[in-house]
């Protein structure tokens, strides 16, 4: 059993993490800017709050043995052209206040996701789809998503950045994990298979220190 700090948890994979967690018997703490919200599963514990206030990660993070973060930058819709509605760098500052917080309370793990094409893995990317990314409302996430990506390398801690392709909901199936140029990915990740596996990388103190692409073995 283990206490989980959930980053993002009232969002369409944070739910599934709450929800794997509890079954998992983790005692699960979920930082939320409106618990009454969230339709969360018993024992899990729902903290009023916001990942963009670093007091409110000291509050959420105390006692807890390890985080899991879900946050996304958000647009107005998964149209690759809807505004987006998030501070530019609103990943790139969690994750910033949420290491100080590990570092103060001395909390060693963190798993958090990512994306495909963000921080190093954009040289696996083809020319159409770097020129589509640059042109399209995505660009903010990729760049937010390669913030994240520097500030946690530069830590001392037990990181792991889960790059997930292209996400689904669709039921649960298998995730599969690989490092970047070791295997070719599938073309989706269902979001319940991504949860999965950010779990399964706390529990079993895998991937440290890497950034495996994540997909789904169906779907």
């Amino acid at each position: 059993m283990t206490d989980l700090l959930v980053l993002g948890g009232s969002g369409r994979t944070g739910i599934h993490v709450l929800r794997q967690a509890a079954e998992r018997g983790h005692r699960v703490r979920a930082l939320v800017r409106n618990p009454d919200a969230v339709q969360a599963s018993a024992g899990v514990e729902l903290i009023r709050g916001t990942p963009s206030d670093i007091d409110d990660i000291r509050r959420a993070a105390r006692g807890a043995d390890a985080v899991i973060s879900v946050l996304n930058n958000a647009r107005a819709s998964d149209n690759p052209w809807a505004k987006p509605i998030s501070p530019p760098h609103f990943m790139t500052d969690a994750a910033r206040d949420t290491l100080t917080v590990m570092s103060e309370q001395g909390i060693r793990r963190i798993v958090l996701t990512s994306s495909q094409g963000a921080g190093d893995d954009c040289a696996r990317l083809n020319p159409l789809v770097k020129a589509f990314i640059k042109m399209s409302n995505i660009k903010a996430g990729f760049d937010d998503h390669t913030g994240v990506d520097e500030v946690v390398r530069a830590s001392d801690t037990d990181w792991t950045l889960a790059r997930a392709v292209a996400l689904t909901d669709k039921p649960v199936s298998a995730p599969l994990a690989a490092e970047a140029g070791t295997a070719k990915p599938g073309p989706r990740v269902n979001r319940a298979d991504l949860a999965g596996f950010l779990l399964d990388a706390v529990e079993q103190g895998t991937w440290i220190r890497e950034a495996p692409l994540v997909w789904s073995a169906k779907g």
